[in-house]
């Protein structure tokens, strides 16, 4: 399942009001629950961290890059390479910034905007949900 299929059932799930879905075709599995209910995670996937409201509330001024995807976040494209990213990295639109495996695929997320990183919400090897602001940054587009 690519990342467009996922957006899709995840547009079916909103289109008829269902609080949960799971599928399954051939080797995988696909289980997804709305925000505010408890969300089940593949095996192996660590509790999810994430920082308080409050701490995300005084830093609107930066523009959320958010999870598009379930999965586990990881820095780099492997354990020995670099990461994509640093804090106060200048980085340019569509610039790979991270990677999200979903079901043994690895999802290349790039950034919306031209900007500098301002903080690295994630930390490597963490599980993120949907919609999970990942990085936070000094947006140069407005």
């Amino acid at each position: 399942m690519n990342l467009k299929e996922i957006k899709e059932v995840i547009a079916l799930m909103n289109k008829n009001k269902l609080e949960e879905i799971e599928i399954e075709k051939g080797d995988w599995k696909i289980h997804l629950r709305k925000k505010g209910k408890k969300i089940v995670q593949p095996v192996g996937l660590r509790e999810v961290s994430k920082k308080p409201l409050s701490d995300l509330k005084q830093e609107e001024k930066f523009k959320q890059i958010k999870s598009p995807i379930v999965g586990t976040f990881y820095r780099a494209s492997s354990s020995d390479a670099e990461p994509f990213v640093e804090m106060g990295d200048e980085i340019e639109k569509d610039q790979t910034l991270c990677i999200i495996e979903a079901m043994k695929v690895m999802n290349e997320i790039k950034s919306e905007a031209k900007g500098k990183i301002k903080e690295i919400l994630v930390k490597n090897g963490e599980a993120v949900e949907f919609d999970q602001p990942l990085f936070l940054i000094d947006d140069y587009t407005d």
